[in-house]
Formats: C-alpha cells, sequence, structure tokens
C-alpha cells in the first residue's frame, strides 16, 4: 500500500491504495464519485472515461499511482450547479435511453471539442470511435456535439448559439454525474 495523491476536479486527495489499483476503483470506491461506470474492464467500451489534463482515457486500465495531471470526472463538468454546455445539449437532443454509457460518450465528446471546437461530421464519428452505445443513439450524440459546436461559433460570432429547447424526460441528475446505481 502507498499514499497517492490525486488532483480530481479541482480538488486535492490523497488516498492509501495498492499502487496497481485501478483509478476508476479509486475515483468510485474511494472518492464516491459515480460518474465513471464499469464496463468492460479492458478499456473498450468507453464507459469509465475520464479526462487527463484535456485526453480523453480509459479510467479501468490505468492504476491510479500513475497518473500525473488534473482528473476531470463527469460531475467536473458542471459549474456551481451550471450544467456543462455539452450535458445541456444531451438533454435537449434527448440523447439517452439506458443512460448507462453516457458518462463516456459526454466525456469523449468533451475531450474532442477540446481539441476541435468545431468538427465535422467525419471527425465526430472518428473522435468518438470507442465509446460504445448499445442503445444505439449515435445520430443523437453526433447532433448534441454539433448543437455545441454551433453554439460555440455562434457565440464566436457574437450571437447566442442554438436557442432552440426541447422538453425532456431524462433524470438531469444521470447526466450530471450525479446517478446512483
Amino acid at each position: 500500500m502507498s499514499v497517492v495523491t490525486l488532483r480530481v476536479n479541482g480538488a486535492t486527495y490523497e488516498v492509501d491504495i495498492d499502487e496497481s489499483t485501478p483509478l476508476l476503483y479509486v475515483l468510485r470506491n474511494d472518492l464516491g464519485l459515480q460518474g465513471p461506470r464499469f464496463g468492460c474492464g479492458l478499456a473498450q467500451c468507453g464507459a469509465c472515461t475520464v479526462i487527463v489534463d484535456r485526453v480523453a482515457m480509459r479510467s479501468c486500465v490505468i492504476p491510479a499511482s500513475q497518473v500525473r495531471g488534473e482528473i476531470t470526472t463527469l460531475e467536473g463538468l458542471s459549474n456551481d450547479g451550471q450544467l456543462d454546455p455539452l450535458q445541456q445539449a444531451w438533454i435537449d437532443e434527448q440523447v439517452p435511453q439506458c443512460g448507462y454509457c453516457q458518462n463516456g460518450q459526454i466525456m469523449t465528446a468533451k475531450a474532442l471539442l477540446d481539441r476541435n471546437p468545431n468538427p465535422s461530421d467525419a471527425e465526430i464519428r472518428e473522435g468518438m470511435e470507442g465509446a460504445l452505445c448499445r442503445c444505439m443513439t449515435y445520430y443523437r450524440i453526433q447532433k448534441a456535439i454539433k448543437r455545441v459546436a454551433r453554439g460555440a461559433t455562434a457565440a464566436a460570432h457574437g450571437g447566442d448559439g442554438d436557442a432552440e429547447s426541447s422538453a425532456v424526460s431524462v433524470t438531469v441528475a444521470a447526466i450530471a454525474g450525479e446517478a446512483t446505481e
């Protein structure tokens, strides 16, 4: 066992763990963060995705002891109860169905948009590769990403982005990373 210092969502934590413990287990079990989920344990589905220094990473296969830099989880995207534009777009486009993959989808999309604020359809498909959704909501995911990109583009040109809003019957808490098992 060794004490490992992690910076997660702007806060610093010290955890006493075995050096081989996956980051996912530390985030969920030691820090109580419910956004990242266990899906496959092989870094192939994306449910466990977190962002480390602006790069999407699969937390199920990364030992927490090897992580350097700022870790952002789904919970870290919202600011003072205000959803990140990407989380809001997920609601507006009614992306979730079962919701299990949403952490991986949103975190992968966030890293994509941080790298490329106005991706083409092909760039979205390529950037989201490996974030699996069994409910097949890929077109809604792409639409939500484009909504954020349009908003960023409109804001850069003095507009207010896409003002369209739709009523949704999804649990906002799940999209904000406050999901419970």
